[in-house]
C-alpha cells in the first residue's frame, strides 16, 4: 500500500527522543523525551536585549569624591592681566601659587561632569521577556551548528543535546568528573577552556580579575546533594546550574546563543514541568505558556512557489506603460525638431551654405593665370592703401 503524503508538521524534523549516556562507560543506556522548550523559537534579538539589561543588574555604584578638585583656595584674577580668567591658587612662595585650579583642564582640577552614585545602574526587564530569552537560549543549546559557531569543541560528542544518566550524581571527585566527560567526548571543550587562560589586558589585573578564560560546558543537574557540584566545580571553564535556576547569563554568555550544556537525566526530564509544553502550561510558572513559532514552515520561497498557492493566486500584473529611452537632442535631429521646429530650417540653410563654400573653393582652384595675376594686383593695391594711411597718420596733412 502507498503511504499517505506527510503533512507539513510531519515534514518539519523534530526528534521525539534523546539518547541517555552512561557517564562511566560512555555507552547508551536508554532514551528520554525531547522537551518542547528545546523547540522554542530562537530569537537572537530578544536574547541580546535581555542579556544587556541583566548584565547591568550586578553593577556596584561608583563615583568620585564630591570635593575632588575643589579642596584648594583659588580665585580668578579677573581681566586686564593678559591671562585667562580661570581661578588661580592664592598665596606666594611656591610654584603652586598662581596655577589654574578647579577647571577640568587644570592640573589637580575636578573632572568634567563628576560621576554620581545616583546614576541609573540597574534595568528592569519584563518577566515574559526574560522567560522568552531563556527559552530561546535553551533551544539554541540543542542546535549543534550554533554550539559549534560559539566556539565549543563538540566534534567528538555522540549527540546534541548531551544527556547523562542520573549516575553522574554519584561522582564526588574531580578525577572522576574528568573521566566521565572524557567517556562522552566532552573533555575537549574543557581542555580548550583551560588552554585559553591568559592575563587580562588593562587595569583589571589590579582589581581581583587578573585572568580571563573562555567558557566551557554548563552542567545542569537536578540532584539536591552537593556531590556533583563539588566534583565539577574545580574544572576550568566548567559551570554548574540547578535546573530550577537556569540563568540567561549562563545559557548565553555575552548574549551569544549556543552554550554547550551537559544535562543530567533528571534535569532534562523536568524541563517540561518547569516551562510547560506546546499544549499545557507550566506547573511552576503561573499560567506560563511556551512561545510559539510565527510560522510552522519558514521556507517562504517553497510555500509561495507551491502548486497549492500558485493555483489560486491571480496572475502577475504587467505594466502597460512604456518608458521611452531619452535621446540627446544635440545628436539626434528628430528630437531637436520636436523641441525646436526652426532647427530643421537652420540645418538646411547650413547645408546650403556648406555647398556654396565648396563650389567657391572649387571655382578658385580652377582660375586662369590672368585671373590669378589680377587678384594679386588687387591685393598689392590694398597694401599700398594701408601704407598711405599709415604715412598720413604720421605726417599730419597729406597733399592730394
Amino acid at each position: 500500500q502507498e503511504q499517505a503524503p506527510k503533512s507539513v508538521d510531519e515534514k518539519i524534523m523534530s526528534r521525539p527522543t534523546v539518547t541517555v549516556f552512561d557517564p562511566s562507560t560512555g555507552d547508551s543506556c536508554g532514551t528520554t523525551h525531547m522537551p518542547d522548550v528545546l523547540s522554542a523559537p530562537i530569537r537572537p534579538d530578544v536574547v541580546h536585549d535581555v542579556h544587556v539589561g541583566m548584565a547591568k543588574n550586578k553593577r556596584q555604584a561608583y563615583a568620585v569624591n564630591d570635593m575632588a578638585g575643589h579642596q584648594t583656595s583659588a580665585i580668578s584674577w579677573g581681566t586686564g592681566r593678559a591671562v585667562s580668567r580661570i581661578p588661580r591658587v592664592n598665596g606666594g612662595g611656591t610654584q603652586r601659587s598662581g596655577q589654574g585650579a578647579f577647571g577640568n583642564m587644570c592640573r589637580s582640577g575636578r573632572m568634567f561632569g563628576p560621576t554620581k552614585t545616583w546614576r541609573r545602574w540597574h534595568r528592569r526587564i519584563n518577566q515574559n521577556q526574560r522567560r522568552y530569552a531563556v527559552c530561546s537560549a535553551l533551544a539554541a543549546t540543542a542546535v549543534a551548528p550554533l554550539v559549534m559557531a560559539r566556539g565549543h569543541r563538540i566534534e567528538d560528542l555522540p549527540e546534541v543535546p548531551l544527556v547523562l544518566s542520573n549516575d553522574v550524581a554519584n561522582v564526588t571527585k574531580t578525577r572522576q568528573a574528568v573521566d566521565a566527560l572524557s567517556k562522552v567526548g566532552a573533555a575537549a571543550d574543557v581542555e580548550k577552556a583551560a588552554d585559553s587562560k591568559k592575563l587580562r589586558p588593562g587595569k583589571g589585573k589590579m582589581r581581583n580579575r587578573r585572568y580571563v578564560m573562555r567558557r566551557g560546558p554548563l552542567i545542569v543537574y537536578n540532584d539536591d546533594t552537593e556531590n556533583i557540584s563539588r566534583a565539577f566545580r574545580n574544572l576550568p571553564g566548567v559551570q554548574l546550574c540547578h535546573v530550577e535556576r537556569l540563568n540567561l547569563l549562563d545559557l548565553a554568555p555575552g548574549g551569544h546563543l549556543g552554550r554547550f550544556v551537559v544535562w543530567t537525566q533528571g534535569a532534562f526530564e523536568r524541563l517540561d514541568e518547569i516551562f510547560g509544553t506546546a499544549t499545557t502550561v507550566s506547573q511552576q510558572k503561573s499560567g506560563y505558556r511556551l512561545p510559539r513559532h510565527s510560522m510552522a514552515n519558514t521556507d517562504v520561497a517553497r510555500l509561495i512557489n507551491s502548486d497549492e498557492i500558485q493555483s489560486v493566486v491571480r496572475p502577475a500584473r504587467r505594466s502597460e506603460r512604456q518608458f521611452p529611452r531619452k535621446k540627446n537632442p544635440l545628436k539626434n535631429l528628430g528630437v531637436m525638431v520636436r523641441l525646436n521646429p526652426h532647427a530643421l530650417a537652420a540645418r538646411r540653410a547650413e547645408v546650403r551654405a556648406q555647398a556654396a563654400r565648396k563650389a567657391r573653393t572649387a571655382a578658385n582652384r580652377g582660375l586662369s593665370a590672368a585671373a590669378k595675376a589680377e587678384r594679386k594686383t588687387r591685393h598689392s593695391k590694398k597694401a599700398q592703401r594701408r601704407a598711405w594711411y599709415a604715412a598720413a597718420n604720421l605726417n599730419g596733412d597729406v597733399a592730394w
